[in-house]
């Protein structure tokens, strides 16, 4: 455990019986909070797998003691880490406490059911009101609506950032399409000759597409690097996806692959239905 000096410092929730079980937490050792966990009780808690190994290092806490705001109480259980307050967060230390010995004026209720809020909300109001007529449930809502609001701030954020990529690479493919169109009317009589010493038309489209996808691969290549370097700065934005994610590299390699080849597909295609005669008069 810490030195008798060093005061331990977790955060920590007050919950009923079966709250484990509930919310898909499993336990690592020990067991969690029954019913005869009361106020009659002797204290006792539950500490998370960071906990443990962070004050009983290398030592099963298991029928260990711990003080929480002057009061002991004896570890009866260890549970699997989860996340707390967001899906970003780190592992951090924190321990459990049955609700009938901490009592907390503010409840939440967990239910583990196969119904949705609407059709759950009648009746379960009837049972609270059956316990006490002046208790009602504030809002009810369902596990993945929690985890969509404190993910709220992220999906915003990489909402932004997926508009603002479309439209780069919108203005990309414009500004190809320009450079393509005009490399295009520039070359007219080069590709007029072509066409009068037999080049074909598929021949003219391969060599236009060729120039532009050159442009492209010289602009990837570069981006790239810089993308490699600004990733790191995305790192908070991310869950369980790397900031050098390959499946994400190669999507955007595919994308603007694509994009490349529209925006220059027209001018190519406009180079095939030149007019060799009037391209060498003119």
């Amino acid at each position: 455990m810490q030195p008798p000096d060093q005061q331990p410092t977790a955060d920590y929730n007050e919950v009923g019986p079966g709250f484990l079980a509930t919310m898909g937490i499993p336990l690592v050792s020990g067991r969690e909070f029954t019913r005869a966990d009361n106020e009659t009780a002797p204290l006792v808690a539950v500490v998370d797998e960071t906990m443990a190994a962070q004050f009983w290092r290398g030592v099963d806490p298991v029928g260990r003691r711990v003080q929480v705001k002057g009061r002991w109480m004896q570890v009866v259980g260890v549970a699997h880490n989860v996340r707390y307050r967001n899906l970003l967060e780190t592992p951090k230390a924190f321990f459990y406490v049955p609700l009938r010995q901490n009592f907390s004026p503010t409840t939440a209720l967990q239910i583990r059911t196969t119904q949705g809020p609407a059709a759950l909300a009648p009746s379960l109001v009837r049972e609270i009101h059956g316990l006490d007529a002046n208790v009602a449930p504030s809002e009810l809502i369902t596990m993945r609506e929690q985890v969509d609001r404190t993910t709220a701030a992220q999906r915003i954020s990489v909402t932004i950032l997926v508009v603002f990529g479309g439209l780069a690479v919108v203005l990309a493919a414009i500004g190809l399409y320009g450079v393509m169109a005009s490399t295009v009317s520039q070359s007219s009589r080069e590709l007029a000759l072509r066409m009068a010493l037999g080049a074909g038309a598929s021949d003219l489209l391969r060599l236009v597409l060729s120039k532009g996808l050159a442009l492209t691969a010289v602009g990837f290549v570069l981006g790239l690097v810089a993308a490699l370097q600004a990733t790191r700065l995305l790192g908070y934005l991310l869950y369980k996806v790397s900031p050098r994610d390959p499946i994400a590299f190669a999507s955007a390699f595919g994308v603007l692959t694509i994009a490349s080849l529209v925006a220059c597909f027209v001018p190519a295609w406009r180079a095939t239905r030149t007019d060799p005669v009037r391209a060498l008069r003119g």
